[in-house]
């Protein structure tokens, strides 16, 4: 019902992103959020991508994580997986009984931190030669993924976290929070 699929890039995201960006602010307690960034393929120009747009919530080591959960379940996200230690919530937005809506969202909710999906999207946005060949191997995986997400993300493992370990040095550890 939720098979793999790829498109080309829609310049809609960046609005789409914005647009849910603002509810959950609307929503979410602003002292507990401490930033929200636009991650995964929709975030980078020109890159095929899954039609979902990918979000990180970072929070406040003392936001309430039940409050927070409350918070964006009220706002119709669905809790879809989580982790205690460390905090990592996964929401989902547009999974619906008849199939994918107009407008699919991901949601990770975790405490503000320096992880490697911030320094992977700007890694792809400053060296489209990798951005390529990251779209090459996207849609070589895709057919033979269709309906195995979790075979999908694990296919695509590697490829990232080599470029997300190259971007943390070549960023300077830009995203590490100040102790």
């Amino acid at each position: 019902m939720f098979p793999i699929i790829l498109k080309k890039h829609n310049p809609n995201y960046k609005d789409w992103y914005e647009e849910e960006k603002q509810r959950i602010i609307r929503h979410v307690k602003p002292e507990n959020i401490v930033r929200i960034s636009h991650i995964g393929s929709t975030a980078v120009e020109g890159l095929a991508a899954k039609p979902t747009v990918d979000i990180l919530l970072e929070i406040d080591g003392a936001c309430s994580v039940s409050e927070a959960t409350e918070a964006l379940e009220n706002l119709g996200w669905g809790l879809m997986s989580r982790e205690n230690d460390p905090v990592k919530l996964s929401f989902n937005k547009g999974y619906t009984p008849q199939g994918f809506a107009d407008r699919v969202y991901h949601l990770h909710v975790r405490y503000f931190g320096n992880w490697p999906e911030l320094y992977f999207r700007d890694f792809l946005k400053a060296h489209p030669d990798v951005a390529g060949e990251y779209e090459r191997l996207k849609l070589k995986l895709w057919k033979q993924y269709e309906y195995d997400r979790d075979g999908y993300t694990e296919a695509k493992t590697d490829f990232i976290k080599r470029y997300s370990d190259i971007a943390k040095i070549e960023f300077n550890n830009k995203y590490l929070p100040e102790r």
